[in-house]
């Protein structure tokens, strides 16, 4: 293993570079790559499992329309293939530990999921399917391909949170920081990328990728495309999304520069910051306001329709417009909330859910709430949860009590530490692993 900063948590060989490299190059024609995709060549063999050829080239062009839909430039084929040989392997290795654990996706849970994909673009299942079609994806491979997310994420809250520990040091220290008022007024939408030192590297090496990091750093506050370096350079997990962390507030950004960012402007550009073998170079991309300290909240009540094998997302629909027809001509909602609901958390109280925020809810479910006047009761409309009918019974705007606060700290800590812990297990369960790259 080479004694210089990598792009991932594994030096990639040379030469599997140069043959990927040449192999894109032939690939470019759409009818070469479909050619390819028939052959099942191994690329790499990691534990008990492979990783195919096909795999490869799939993951290639799905991440290659993506960069192309937002516009960025693609970075050279060999370093593209890196990152996503990387990623192919971290989540092998994940769904073999899954399997090993028991960690499964019932298909009623799968369905839930991919009807939510259908709902959220306002489409029918069918339509949906269609439009799968004409993109040249298979439904079956997206329903698997979602299956594995759920797979991979359950393990990750399995895996993760036992190594989570919160003091109550830790949360007084939330509640008296700066990050803590913070989270009422303002949220910050952060771009990060991180290089990764060898785990033999010398005081040398470290020297010469700091010094590698700040030149980085200095191209992009000349002006350098943050989201192209993060493609190209990063070896975080959001490297091929260019390095944007996603709306944050100040309580729920990574330890290592949650104090920079709240000293930033947008367009900063901070790094390199050094902690043990890893680099890490970030920029604020956009802030915004986030709101007062009240907190509004609706009392709300349900009725929910579960689809399931025996019965369709349709019968469920009807169902559920026969239960509205029912309370539109009189009969009492808590009555029929305790009757049919499927929901065993609120049936026994009517479908009582309490004074709640629509951030507790799924979209679908919270649009509807935020849209319903006071005692208006929603016509169905469905989530990945099935069909509800919701009752909105009233409204306020709450101060924030101090076991409220609390109760909010303990939760941004928890996430906090949740991507911390992620990035550091994945880390691991990666140096643990047999990877044999094999062409």
């Amino acid at each position: 293993m080479n004694n210089q900063i990598v792009k991932s948590s594994a030096a990639f060989p040379a030469q599997v570079g140069n043959w990927l490299a040449t192999l894109l190059m032939v690939l470019l024609p759409l009818q070469a790559a479909a050619e390819y995709q028939r052959l099942e060549a191994i690329v790499a063999v990691v534990d008990d499992d492979v990783v195919l050829a096909s795999e490869l080239m799939t993951r290639l062009e799905t991440v290659r329309r993506s960069i192309a839909e937002n516009n960025l430039q693609p970075p050279p084929g060999d370093v593209l293939i890196n990152q996503i040989m990387e990623r192919l392997i971290i989540e092998n290795i994940q769904l073999q530990e899954a399997e090993k654990r028991g960690v499964t996706v019932d298909d009623e849970s799968l369905a839930r999921a991919v009807g939510s994909f259908a709902s959220n673009n306002n489409m029918t299942m069918e339509e949906f399917q269609q439009t799968l079609a004409e993109d040249g994806t298979s439904y079956r491979q997206f329903r698997e391909d979602i299956r594995a997310e759920l797979i991979i994420s359950r393990l990750q809250r399995a895996m993760i949170n036992r190594r989570i520990a919160i003091s109550e040091q830790d949360v007084q220290a939330l509640l008296n920081s700066p990050f803590y008022q913070q989270m009422f007024s303002d949220e910050y939408r952060v771009g990060h990328i991180m290089r990764s030192l060898e785990d033999d590297a010398t005081e040398a090496d470290r020297e010469a990728a700091v010094v590698e990091a700040a030149g980085f750093a200095e191209e992009l506050r000349n002006g350098a495309d943050f989201a192209q370096m993060a493609i190209a350079k990063s070896s975080a997990s959001t490297a091929l999304e260019g390095g944007d962390l996603g709306w944050r507030r100040a309580g729920e950004l990574p330890t290592l520069f949650s104090d920079a960012v709240l000293d930033m402007q947008v367009e900063d550009v901070v790094g390199p910051i050094v902690t043990g073998s890893t680099i890490h170079i970030i920029k604020l991309l956009e802030q915004r306001g986030a709101g007062t300290e009240r907190l509004a909240q609706t009392n709300v009540s349900h009725i929910l329709i579960r689809p399931s094998e025996i019965v369709t997302s349709e019968q469920a629909r009807e169902q559920a417009q026969e239960i509205y027809q029912r309370i539109q001509d009189g009969e009492d909602f808590a009555e029929l909330a305790k009757a049919f609901s499927e929901d065993p958390a609120s049936a026994l109280n009517g479908g009582v859910l309490g004074w709640s925020t629509p951030d507790q809810f799924v979209p679908q479910f919270a649009e509807v709430m935020s849209q319903s006047d006071v005692g208006e009761v929603s016509e169905p409309f469905e989530s990945e949860f099935g069909w509800h009918i919701l009752l909105v019974e009233d409204r306020r705007e709450q101060d924030m009590s101090d076991e409220a606060r609390r109760n909010m700290a303990m939760d941004l800590l928890f996430r906090r530490r949740f991507e911390e812990e992620r990035q550091e297990w994945l880390k691991e369960i990666r140096d643990e692993a047999f990877v044999e790259l094999r062409l």
